[in-house]
C-alpha cells in the first residue's frame, strides 16, 4: 500500500539546546492508515507533527510527505492535508463559523459555487449547519472542535492530522468525533495521524500505534492491542494502558490469562466465552 508519510532519523534542536532524536525504527503511515501517536509529555509528539507539516525543519535525517520535503515544498501539497492544532483557538481566527471553515477553499481558489457546496457538505456532516453564523470566540469547547475539523475536513484531504483532537471536549463529544474520524477514514479513505493522551480512545481510532519515549525515540510500533500488552515499554514512558488493558494485565497476574480487550464490546465477549468454556468443562467432569 502506498506510503504517503516517512520518517527516518531525523534530529531537531530547539535554540535552548533541547534535541529531540526520532530513531528506533521507521515512522510510516499508509494510505488510509490511522495511526496515533502516544508519548509522555517532552517526547516529541507535537514536535513530530510540526515537521511533517513544515512548520518546523530537522537538521538531520528525512522526512517525506506525500513524496516531498515538508520544510521546502508544503506548499505543494498543503491543499491535500488537513489539519487540527492543539489549541484550536488559535486556529479559528475568522469572524464567523462559515468564513471560517470555507477559508481553504476561498484560499485556493475554488470557484464560489463549489465553495458553497463543501461548507454545506461538511456542516451537514458535523451537524453543525445551525452554527454557520455564530462567532467563533462565544462557542462551547466541543462546537470549536467541530468547527476546527469541519476546516480541516472541508476540501477532503487525503492526509489528516490532528495534535490532542480530544482534549478539553466532554465524553459525548469526544464520541462523536471519533464516529466522525472513522466514517471520514472509511468514505473517503483519508489517513489520520493524530497525537492523544486519552488511552481509551486509543483503541476506537488506531490502526497502528507508535510509542514514544522521552527524547523521541521510537520504542513500540503495532496494533492498540499489541501496544498495550507491553505493560514494561508503557511503564518506562510513563503511560498508563486504557482501563480494560490494566484489567485484563491484573487478571493475568492472577492466573486468568485471557486474550487482552480494549473495548467494552470485545471485554463482554472474551469474559462470556470463558465463562461459557469453564462450565463446559465443570459440565463435562
Amino acid at each position: 500500500m502506498e506510503e504517503l508519510v516517512k520518517v527516518s532519523n531525523v534530529k531537531f534542536k530547539y535554540p535552548d539546546g533541547t534535541s529531540l532524536i526520532f530513531e528506533g525504527q521507521e515512522f510510516t503511515v499508509k494510505k488510509g492508515e490511522r495511526v496515533v501517536i502516544l508519548g509522555p509529555n517532552g517526547s516529541g509528539k507535537s514536535t513530530l507533527l510540526s515537521l511533517l507539516l513544515g512548520l518546523l525543519k530537522s537538521s538531520e535525517g528525512d522526512i517525506q510527505v506525500l513524496g516531498i520535503d515538508p520544510a521546502k515544498d508544503y506548499e505543494k501539497v498543503r491543499e491535500r492535508i488537513g489539519v487540527l492544532l492543539q489549541n484550536v483557538d488559535l486556529q479559528i481566527i475568522a469572524p464567523r463559523v462559515w468564513d471560517d471553515v470555507s477559508f481553504s477553499p476561498r484560499n485556493y481558489g475554488y470557484k464560489k459555487e463549489e465553495i458553497d457546496t463543501l461548507v454545506d457538505e461538511i456542516l451537514t456532516k458535523l451537524e453543525i449547519q445551525h452554527l454557520k453564523d455564530k462567532v467563533p470566540h462565544y462557542m462551547s469547547g466541543g462546537e470549536k472542535a467541530k468547527v476546527g475539523i469541519a476546516g480541516a475536513l472541508v476540501t477532503k484531504p487525503e492526509l489528516l492530522i490532528l495534535d490532542e483532537p480530544f482534549e478539553h471536549i466532554d465524553p459525548t463529544c469526544r464520541r462523536e468525533l471519533i464516529n466522525l474520524l472513522n466514517d471520514v477514514n472509511k468514505d473517503n479513505g483519508t489517513a489520520i495521524i493524530l497525537s492523544t493522551h486519552n488511552m481509551n480512545t486509543v483503541p476506537l481510532i488506531a490502526d497502528t500505534v507508535y510509542l514514544i519515549a522521552e527524547g523521541g525515540k521510537i520504542v513500540g510500533k503495532g496494533t492498540p492491542k499489541e501496544i498495550f500488552s507491553e505493560i514494561e515499554k508503557l511503564s518506562q514512558c510513563h503511560i498508563e494502558p486504557p482501563i480494560l488493558g490494566a484489567l485484563f494485565s491484573e487478571l493475568k497476574k492472577q492466573g486468568i490469562d485471557l486474550d487482552v480487550s480494549l473495548t467494552v464490546d470485545d471485554a463482554v465477549c472474551t469474559i462470556a466465552n470463558e465463562i461459557a468454556s469453564l462450565k463446559n468443562k465443570s459440565g463435562a467432569a
